[in-house]
């Protein structure tokens, strides 16, 4: 089970940089409004989400019993006015950390993966369940993603 979802996991750089093939910069600082993310703020989010997933991981396998931490993700993406950020550090980010957990995952083994802690809403979570929600909220944010760039592409041929 861990190899196919450290596969995943790792997978979801390389999505990530497909979805910013051909963007101006332009383009990937562009917000459809005040309260929606640009490019550049998701790759600060996800970048962001990497650390804390990172953190919960290790708290995890420490024996913690502890509720998870949690994160306002909007106040974290605008509190470090992630727009005026490069969304290439964000996404070097995103890579060292999913290569660097990819290594202590690798190292685990089939007991481990059913370490578990609770979340914030007092759910039980593996470390094989973060691992594989982690890679589904990459997915959404790949939607997201594209939604920016066809509403910025949109907004380019109405000016």
């Amino acid at each position: 089970m861990g190899n196919v979802q450290i596969r995943d996991y790792l997978n979801t750089h390389q999505q990530l940089v497909q979805a910013l093939e051909d963007l101006t910069e332009e383009q990937i600082k562009w917000r459809a409004g005040p309260a929606s993310w640009s490019v550049t703020e998701v790759l600060a989010h996800l970048a962001d989400h990497s650390i804390v997933v990172s953190f919960r991981i290790r708290d995890i396998l420490a024996g913690t019993e502890v509720q998870l931490p949690v994160f306002n993700q909007d106040a974290w993406v605008s509190g470090q006015y992630a727009n005026s950020g490069n969304a290439a550090d964000s996404l070097e980010l995103f890579r060292s950390l999913l290569h660097y957990n990819s290594l202590l995952l690798g190292r685990l083994n089939p007991e481990d993966w059913e370490k578990s802690g609770i979340n914030f809403k007092g759910e039980t979570v593996r470390i094989t369940d973060i691992v594989r929600l982690f890679a589904a909220h990459v997915q959404t944010h790949l939607g997201q993603i594209e939604r920016i760039k066809q509403s910025a592409n949109a907004a380019s041929y109405i000016q």
